[in-house]
C-alpha cells in the first residue's frame, strides 16, 4: 500500500487552493460536480501523495489538521524558500528529547539538531485555516524507509 492523498480541512477552498499554488506545489485537480462537491487537489514537488481539499469532502473541522511532514534534504534552505514565498515559518527548531517533536511547541530547542541527524531537524508553518506541517530534514533515510 502507499499513501496517496491526505483530505485537508478548510474553510475557504480558493483561498486554500491559492496558498497551496503560492507554495509552488503542482494543481493536479480542480473539479465539481453538480451537488456541490468541489474537490482540488495538489501535490508538493517530489512527492508520490497529495492533498486534497473542496466542499462537501470531510465533515472535519477546518483547520484540524496537525503535524503532517514534509521531508527535505537541507532543512535552512527550505525555510528560506517558504519565506520567500509569503509563508509565516517557524524557526529550525529540534527536540530537547532528541527522539521526535513533541506536539504543540513544547520541548522545541532552537536551531537545528546539534549533530544534524536525520530525523532530527524541524521546521512548521500553517495553511490559512490552520492545518499544520512540520518540515522534516533527512538526507539518509532509515534502513527500510
Amino acid at each position: 500500500m502507499k499513501l496517496e492523498v491526505v483530505v485537508l480541512p478548510v474553510s475557504d477552498v480558493d483561498r486554500a487552493k491559492e496558498f497551496y499554488g503560492a507554495l509552488g506545489w503542482r494543481e493536479d485537480a480542480d473539479f465539481s460536480a453538480d451537488d456541490g462537491l468541489r474537490v482540488v487537489q495538489f501535490t508538493p514537488p517530489g512527492s508520490e501523495a497529495s492533498v486534497i481539499f473542496g466542499d462537501k469532502l470531510t465533515t472535519a473541522v477546518a483547520g484540524s489538521v496537525r503535524g503532517m511532514h514534509l521531508v527535505v534534504s537541507d532543512i535552512d534552505a527550505a525555510r528560506t524558500e517558504l519565506v520567500g514565498r509569503g509563508v509565516d515559518v517557524s524557526e529550525v527548531f529540534h527536540d530537547a528529547g532528541g527522539v521526535f517533536h513533541h506536539a504543540g511547541t513544547e520541548g522545541r530547542v532552537s536551531g537545528a539538531h546539534p549533530d544534524r541527524a536525520d530525523y532530527g531537524s524541524f521546521a512548521s508553518f500553517s495553511d490559512p485555516d490552520g492545518n499544520e506541517w512540520v518540515v522534516q530534514q533527512v538526507t539518509t533515510r532509515a534502513p527500510g524507509r
